[in-house]
């Protein structure tokens, strides 16, 4: 069963043992032996699989070469073999200290905004608790069996403090729970005590709570290196911890803690629901990944569009229309839609990390194209096309509070993040149609499988990875829970000849 645990501000001179605190609640559920199941491996294994393929797309992106530079400037450190970083072999000139493999390879799987999310009282990617914990791993030579209970610990901690916790209303940016859960899930991949793990949760909370400014406005390069930043800040954590050194505490509870002043304030309190000692981790089954890469509340924006343009493909044309209104959640409405007042969610010339989170433009593309692709839909050629620029301007979004209570339900069943789009044609008639979830969704259309997962990363991977190196890596993660600490070194994508120009990097200050 689940357990809630009450969660409030102390102060200063109320008591609150440390065993008392969500820390070390969190910390327990870290080190609780109990059995991964076996559908939860299945699950891990899919998404290490998704995460090697967006990271595969991204190789050659500014971000990503960056953040590889930076890495490959930090030899191994002494405690352990090095990690290797994505898209290079893992041979002993490319191997790197855990904390700036952590760093690259979390860039590169956040970069195209084209991996797992959940959604609840707070938004996440919780597929970016990967990086960190594999790079842990392959430092000190853990074995697969290992590596499945730190990442099922990881998706754990971060999805239940997304369930109870919201951020973005108090304009947190969401890997504020990504950096507790990371820690967590090393503790566990580490099998560190409970004191040791508590230590490094709230230390890792504490160095990985910033704005959301990084996904406002004109959105820039760091919304990619935003949760790899938390990733590396969980490792260093860890390591402090494991050094003995303790950490701000209370953390979240505590009179100048992150609920007083960050969040909710010093009269607010939580339910935040863990799983019970003995109980398996199986948060991750309830995440879900994308078919698209865009934000998660256009997935089933894109799968209507493209289904309406193939039905009228007469919309299309924006003199055939007279407006778009897409009736939606708060969220969709305030964080991507017109409810932004975000004039750069209109600009043809705006970033790509920009266009990624504006809906308006995203339904207009995919009502055009029939569809969504990863580099093609984001051009600057594609978003200036003067009939694409004109349609997307007859694009607004409303909330509509049916849609944002089927958005924050918690029956599976109910939860929706898509909405009911009206069309209003320049010849009088109207079109009404509408989409609960994605395609891609456990309860969608066409629910994503692991022969979806294999065969998207097939096509992201194919420009820049060999045949053979694509079937290796395939069959390696596919035998997670049995690989020797050896195999768990290689499990990275290794680019083919002349994808990467390490000369060509750019030069900082390391």
């Amino acid at each position: 069963m689940t357990v809630s645990h009450h969660v409030r501000v102390y102060r200063s001179e109320e008591p609150l043992p440390s065993t008392e605190q969500l820390a070390w609640k969190i910390a327990e559920v870290a080190v609780d032996p109990v059995a991964v199941d076996p559908e939860v491996t299945d699950m891990v294994i899919n998404r290490i699989i998704d995460n090697a393929a967006v990271a595969a797309a991204s190789l050659t992106r500014g971000p990503i070469v960056a953040a590889r530079a930076q890495a490959l400037a930090h030899p191994v450190s002494s405690g352990g073999a090095g990690a290797s970083i994505f898209g290079l072999a893992a041979s002993a000139a490319h191997l790197t200290s855990p904390e700036w493999a952590a760093w690259a390879n979390g860039v590169a799987v956040r970069e195209l905004d084209y991996h797992d999310t959940f959604l609840a009282a707070e938004y996440s990617h919780p597929g970016d608790n990967i990086p960190p914990i594999l790079a842990v791993a392959q430092h000190v030579g853990a074995d697969g069996r290992a590596l499945v209970r730190g990442i099922a610990t990881g998706y754990e901690i971060q999805m239940d403090l997304v369930r109870a916790i919201c951020l973005h209303r108090h304009k947190i940016d969401h890997v504020a729970h990504l950096g507790p859960s990371a820690a967590a899930g090393i503790g566990t991949l580490l099998g560190l005590g409970t004191v040791t793990i508590a230590q490094a949760v709230a230390q890792a909370l504490h160095t990985t709570t910033a704005t959301r400014q990084s996904r406002k406005g004109e959105i820039s390069t760091w919304k990619a290196h935003a949760p790899a930043f938390a990733g590396k800040m969980a490792v260093e954590a860890v390591d402090r911890a494991m050094r003995g050194q303790t950490s701000p505490s209370p953390i979240y509870e505590g009179e100048d803690g992150v609920i007083a002043w960050l969040l909710d304030g010093p009269d607010a309190s939580y339910e935040v629901p863990l799983p019970a000692t003995g109980e398996p981790k199986r948060a991750i089954l309830d995440s879900y990944t994308k078919e698209h890469s865009a934000e998660y509340q256009a997935q089933a924006w894109i799968d209507l569009a493209r289904r309406l343009g193939s039905e009228h493909p007469e919309l299309a044309d924006p003199a055939n229309i007279a407006s778009i209104v897409l009736h939606t959640s708060h969220h969709t409405h305030f964080v991507i839609g017109s409810g932004a007042n975000d004039p750069q969610k209109y600009d043809p010339t705006a970033s790509r990390e920009t266009l990624d989170h504006s809906i308006p433009y995203i339904f207009a593309v995919a009502l055009q194209d029939g569809g969504w692709h990863h580099v093609d839909s984001y051009t600057p050629e594609r978003a200036g096309r003067a009939d694409t620029v004109a349609l997307w301007h007859k694009v607004t979004t409303a909330e509509d509070a049916e849609w944002t209570r089927r958005y924050h339900s918690e029956d599976p069943k109910e939860k929706a993040f898509g909405g009911r789009v009206e069309i209003e044609l320049s010849s009088g008639e109207r079109i009404v149609d509408e989409i609960a979830v994605a395609d891609a969704h456990p309860l969608g259309a066409r629910p994503f499988a692991r022969e979806h997962y294999i065969a998207k990363f097939r096509t992201l991977a194919a420009p820049v990875l060999a045949d053979a190196e694509v079937e290796r890596f395939l069959a390696l993660v596919q035998r997670l829970p049995e690989l020797s600490a050896a195999e768990v070194r290689e499990l990275g994508i290794v680019a083919k000849p002349g994808v990467i120009d390490l000369a060509a990097a750019p030069k900082g200050l390391f």
